[in-house]
This record gives structure tokens, sequence and C-alpha cells, in this order.
């Protein structure tokens, strides 16, 4: 099968998100000028660069009550800050339960039942539980082609590593098994590794 996503795909549902698979969850909380706090996962994200470390999201829709985005974008526009949460597959129904379309005012820390904790570097919450969470200032914000389209750039300045997930000096993923996004409703988990060397190592 070959189609040009201008003319449409022909099928039931999109398969693009089911191609571009796994993604990794951006659980990104924020703190609006306003006070209030909100976190919301994030299937466009991942790690962008190394030195200094650098993060990125993107957000592809908007809520009535924030106009051309939806409250995460909406807020670091306001502080300049964010905080990325990594999610287990323990706290999948919790990272689903803050996805609703909530209004402003919700506090999904609140909704989802999650133990907030401060970040030590920028003025918002994080999620305390969480197996890691990178505390980052915002670096730009990028408006792509088509409507409501966002990309979120930020320089990771804390880290935050849960002690129960180092082993042996190293961040093991095996020790909290992260979720990971699919297509359509699908997830995913890491359950095992393996290792390969580059070539000259």
């Amino acid at each position: 099968m070959f189609y040009k996503p201008e003319d449409g795909h022909g099928l039931p549902h999109n398969p693009f998100n089911s191609i571009v698979t796994p993604r990794p969850i951006g659980w990104i909380s924020t703190r609006g000028a306003d006070g209030r706090d909100n976190l919301a996962p994030y299937s466009f994200f991942n790690a962008v660069a190394y030195v200094p470390p650098q993060v990125m999201f993107s957000s592809t829709s908007a809520k009535e009550d924030r106009g051309d985005t939806k409250d995460s974008v909406a807020n670091i526009r306001e502080t300049g800050v964010f905080c990325v949460n990594i999610v287990e597959y323990e706290m999948r129904d919790a990272m689903n339960q803050t996805s609703g379309p909530w209004d402003r005012e919700t506090d999904e820390f609140e909704l989802a039942t999650l133990a907030k904790a401060e970040c030590d570097t920028i003025a918002c919450s994080r999620v305390a539980a969480a197996p890691a969470n990178l505390e980052c200032k915002l670096t730009q914000i990028v408006q792509l082609p088509g409507e409501a389209n966002f990309a979120v750039f930020g320089e990771v300045i804390g880290v935050h590593m849960r002690d129960d997930c180092m082993v042996d000096g190293m961040f093991d993923v095996l020790r909290y098994n992260p979720l990971t996004r699919l297509g359509y409703q699908d997830y995913s988990v890491i359950r095992e590794k393996f290792s390969l060397k580059r070539p000259g190592e």
C-alpha cells in the first residue's frame, strides 16, 4: 500500500501513529502564572541533545479555553519552565486519567491522586513517585505547519532519579518498565533489553 497524506489513506483509522513506534511518553507538568498546576502526557516526545541535555515535545491540538493551544504550552509561554516526568507501567492508569480534555482549572495531580513534589531548580510541581523527572527551562517554541502544532524545546537543568532504579551506578529501565505509546489506543511496555557495541568501540 502507498498513500499520500494529503489525499487520505482510505483506512478506518490513521496508520501514521502506528508506523512511528514505540514512542516514549513525556508526562509534562507545568504551573501557570496563576499558580495552578497542570499535568498531561505527550507521545510526541524525545531527548534531542547531550550537551547541554535537551528535550522536546509537541502539542497538536487546542482547547477552547486556551486559544491556539492546550494548557501545557500556554503555561510554558507564561513561565518559561516545565518538568518531564517519566511514566512507568505501574502509573499507566494515572497517566491515562491526566490525558482528558479537562478545563484549565483542573489540577490533574489531584484528579489522578498523584503525590506532588516541588522541583528544585524551577517553580513547578513534579510527580513525586516517578522513576525520573527532568526539570527544564524553555529554549524555544516552534510553530509547525498545521493548525495548533507546536514543538516545545527545553534545556534540562535538574535531574531526579528514583533510588530503586539505580543499579551499579546506572539508571536501569527494567527496574520500573517504561510505558511506551503505539498507534490507535495501544501502548506497550519495556520488559527486556540487550546491548550492541558500535563498530570501533
